[in-house]
């Protein structure tokens, strides 16, 4: 299949969109394009969401995550492609959609006056039909801040603040971004129980983060995004198994590593990789490839300086498909 520029279409986005039916398709886009002058944000981006699960957006900082929720939210308008929410277009529907979706922002400032049960009453004002404020601040747990200044509240709180808000309408379609960058680890883990309870609602919910751990624990497919294009499309264990393996073991030494050849050689080692001064393995089974290991750097003299092992993550499949760590970004 051929895109309209007459390139060839990624593989993996062509098989995954053509099993989704439209009536079950939150979120279509196609060959979407958004520059900014001679920067190419977004380039040719495909995407299908299905209707009840949480999709996940997933890439460094600079990859064009948040351009792209911007023009799917009807924020931003697209230099090129097609784009349908909830089966309507923003240049004929944008009333309605602005009914139907809801809406959590990197960064949102609320009038730092105004209590928390005032800012969620005003925003749920916005909508024809909804839920009670209170009740929406029962499901982000800030029922005891209600009658809190927003300037009193903790960065955690504000996000879940920032989530109420979003929530008030009863939206079909949830966009997050980055809901939980720049909070500390209790914060994140706090507000991944509130997403988690939504996920299992069956709400419809985009999320984009350069966390992979966030995404490895809620969503249930993940598009990773480099450089304003798809670049792997599955659920996190699928991509996760494209590596051939699930475990990863890093070391390095005090001279030359021994050759690739050698490293390849032993017992369930599936890829050799340099990087950072030492070498990473993917493996299959850790406890038969790190006695080898240690037998071949025992053989050629070679003094160990480091030594890790870890289960294999989207962040190694990140690095296999660009070179580049996710932090790099």
């Amino acid at each position: 299949m051929h895109r309209p520029d007459g390139g060839l279409r990624r593989p993996a986005a062509i098989r995954l969109i053509a099993t989704a039916m439209p009536d079950t398709s939150a979120i279509r886009c196609h060959g979407l394009v958004k520059r900014y002058g001679d920067v190419v944000a977004v380039d040719g981006l495909d995407l299908d969401v299905r209707f009840g699960e949480c999709f996940g957006l997933l890439g460094p900082n600079g990859a064009g995550k948040t351009t792209t929720v911007e023009v799917l939210q009807g924020i931003l308008p697209a230099d090129a492609g097609d784009v349908q929410i909830l089966g309507r277009t923003w240049g004929d529907h944008e009333h309605e959609l602005r009914q139907r979706i809801g809406t959590q922002l990197q960064e949102t400032r609320f009038p730092e006056k105004l209590t928390v049960l005032e800012t969620t009453r005003l925003f749920r004002s916005f909508y024809r039909h909804g839920m009670p404020a209170e009740r929406a601040l029962g499901i982000v747990e800030l029922e005891e801040k209600k009658k809190a200044w927003v300037k009193n509240l903790s960065g955690g709180q504000r996000q879940r603040l920032a989530l109420a808000v979003a929530l008030v309408s009863e939206p079909e379609l949830l966009f997050l971004d980055e809901p939980t960058s720049g909070l500390d680890p209790q914060a994140r883990r706090q507000l991944w129980d509130v997403l988690g309870t939504l996920r299992a609602a069956g709400r419809t919910v985009v999320l984009t983060t350069h966390y992979m751990d966030e995404a490895e624990r809620l969503c249930d497919r993940v598009a990773v995004v480099d450089h304003g294009r798809v670049i792997a499309l599955g659920t996190p264990r699928e991509l996760i198994a494209s590596l051939g393996a699930e475990h990863v073991v890093e070391f390095a030494v005090g001279g030359d590593p021994p050759a690739p050849e050698h490293l390849r050689a032993l017992p369930g080692v599936r890829e050799v990789r340099p990087e950072d001064g030492g070498v990473r393995l993917t493996v299959a089974q850790p406890h038969t490839t790190v006695p080898a290991l240690l037998a071949l750097l025992g053989r050629e003299g070679a003094e160990l300086t480091r030594l890790a092992t870890h289960h294999a993550t989207l962040e190694d499949v990140f690095l296999r498909l660009t070179g580049r760590s996710l932090r790099d970004g």
